[in-house]
């Protein structure tokens, strides 16, 4: 999956500042309700829902919080740059400064799949965090994010 086919320019926010987790999903709830016409209250039940599951920091500053719904008709990508690192609950205890945010139709079990594994293996890599991290602008940070590097999953 190409993050270009889900992650657009509006969808990327630099510098964002948050003081908590909550705050966090509350600010790309209501930028994801505008993308994707879905209620911010039900954007944001479902990822506090699916945090109380089990955390989505998947460790070093990094989290992917995610979503099902019913009414969304394609996979939906968001991402921020936190102003400070907030704490996500992460499994190796550091707080996070990286989110990508994942919303997806309940119907898209292949798509939401490869969507999570092309955003996974990207964070994974710690260079590519760094140029996030140092990144200015919301230009910037969406083309790091969706250069094409040949390993995105299928």
């Amino acid at each position: 999956m190409q993050l270009s086919s889900i992650l657009p320019l509006e969808a990327v926010m630099a510098h964002v500042p948050a003081r908590d987790k909550k705050q966090v999903l509350k600010l790309m709830s209501n930028v994801a309700s505008h993308i994707t016409h879905l209620g911010e209250r039900e954007i944001f039940s479902t990822l506090q829902e699916r945090e109380q599951i089990g955390c989505t920091g998947m460790g070093n500053g990094v989290c992917i919080p995610h979503g099902r719904f019913d009414n969304l008709k394609e996979v939906h990508a968001l991402f921020a740059q936190l102003e400070r690192p907030v704490e996500f609950n992460a499994a190796d205890g550091r707080p996070v400064d990286l989110v990508f945010m994942l919303l997806t139709p309940t119907w898209a079990n292949t798509e939401h799949l490869k969507a999570i594994a092309t955003i996974s293996r990207l964070l994974r890599d710690k260079v590519m965090c760094e140029a996030l991290r140092k990144a200015r602008d919301a230009n910037t940070l969406h083309m790091l994010l969706i250069k094409e590097r040949g390993q995105d999953a299928a």
